[in-house]
């Protein structure tokens, strides 16, 4: 009996204990199906608009310094690393090419002198020849005023003649001073067409010799400026003001190529690729902050110098050149640069970093937004630029939505949560 009540006794605890570990189950499954979450509200503030890019620094001009002519190199004036100023010979080659030319143009400088003279003697033979012309026309023209004369005054007597009250004698006298008058009229005549003929003889030579003089002056000057060309690059220039970075070549070398090469380190530039939405915020001018990774906590300000007009169809970016005031020479072609544009602020939402869910296996962001009702919405958001613990917000959030910031991991869209107070 004893062992009856003994056995009784247990399973009622053992049936309680059922009871009540049932009861306990039933309250875990309701706090599970409402999933416990904490929100906040976003609000709309003013964020500085930004952008950031990595680049090299470079020189803001390069130059190589190099001939056309052939020349040996006789002397090299600098070395690497030589400061030189524009304008200041680098470089010095043989002049066996331009002694040679200097001489070829003394001769075609003392032929074309002979020239000039010649077409001075023939202009002057021009001249002269003009005036003994305008004299034997106006003789001939006398004469021809003298026989007309003549030849009235021999019909006058042969009329007289034939009334009776003149002789044959002073007929026949007149008939033979009229017929050599005629006569002496008639050698002039082609004595002046023999001058009219060697006159323009003389004007086709001069011509002709002016055209061969013009010809010699035009090339004596190529031959100039080709000795000039030859001068320049026996002494060979620099430029641009800047460093030599670069030599190539000795004394004695025959170059084929670069002899030196020179940069301008200040300026310096830094060409960076920029996102093509950002092509109509940059202008020539505009402020850029510059940092370098060898001289870390000094911030340089540059200045936007040139934007390529053309955004490359497969990167989607276009180039901006922004120059660096480099006065102390502490930066270095080739350095890595980072480039901070900003275009101001804007008004954005501003979320807390926790608040943004990445959906795995993609870009996507999303956040859940709790609705009136306590149930949640799944928002994907386009985020702006990091600010410490928050993002930017660019697109999905509305001024005063509650978003989640803790218990994202067991919702869904259109759940029903519980908010917990922090």
């Amino acid at each position: 009996m004893k062992n009856f009540k003994s056995i009784s006794t247990i399973l009622l605890v053992a049936a309680l204990m059922a009871s009540c570990g049932g009861k306990d189950k039933k309250g875990m499954q309701n706090t599970d199906e409402t999933p416990l979450v904490q929100v906040q509200s976003v609000y709309a503030e003013a964020v500085d608009e930004t952008s950031d890019y990595a680049a090299t620094v470079e020189a803001f001009k390069t130059n190589n310094i190099m001939s056309n002519t052939g020349n040996r190199i006789k002397r090299i004036l600098v070395d690497v690393g030589s400061h030189v100023s524009a304008g200041q010979a680098v470089v010095i080659l043989d002049n066996i090419t331009s002694v040679n030319q200097e001489s070829a143009i003394a001769g075609q400088r003392a032929q074309v002198e002979g020239q000039r003279a010649q077409v001075e003697g023939q202009r002057a033979t021009v001249a002269n020849q003009d005036a003994a012309l305008a004299s034997q026309e106006a003789a001939l023209k006398t004469d021809e005023i003298n026989i007309a004369r003549q030849k009235k005054d021999l019909d006058r007597a042969k009329e007289l003649v034939r009334i009776g009250g003149g002789t044959q004698q002073t007929v026949d006298q007149l008939q033979a001073a009229y017929d050599a008058s005629l006569e002496a009229l008639k050698a002039r005549k082609r004595a002046l067409e023999a001058s009219k003929a060697s006159l323009q003889a003389s004007r086709t030579s001069l011509e002709a010799s002016h055209t061969s003089y013009g010809a010699s002056q035009t090339s004596l000057g190529a031959s100039q400026r080709q000795m000039q060309t030859v001068q320049e690059n026996t002494t060979l220039r620099s430029p641009i003001s800047g460093v030599v970075s670069a030599r190539n070549y000795d004394a004695g070398d025959l170059p084929g190529g670069p002899i030196l090469t020179i940069q301008q380190l200040n300026p310096l530039k830094v060409v960076v690729s920029v996102n093509e939405e950002e092509f109509p915020k940059i202008r020539t001018g505009m402020p850029v902050t510059v940092t370098l990774d060898v001289l870390p906590g000094e911030t340089f300000t540059g200045t936007v110098h040139l934007i390529h007009p053309e955004i490359d169809q497969t990167t989607r970016t276009f180039k901006v050149e922004v120059t660096i005031g480099n006065g102390g020479g502490r930066i270095s072609a080739g350095m890595f640069a980072r480039v901070k544009f900003n275009y101001g602020t804007v008004n954005h939402i501003v979320v807390p970093d926790k608040a943004i869910v990445k959906m795995q296996g993609s870009g996507i962001r999303y956040v859940f937004v709790l609705e009136p009702n306590g149930t949640v919405r799944y928002v994907e958001v386009k985020l702006g630029k990091r600010l410490t613990d928050r993002y930017e917000v660019l697109s999905g959030l509305s001024n005063g939505d509650k978003v989640v910031i803790a218990g994202q991991s067991r919702l869904t869209d259109g759940k029903q949560v519980k908010v917990q107070n922090k």
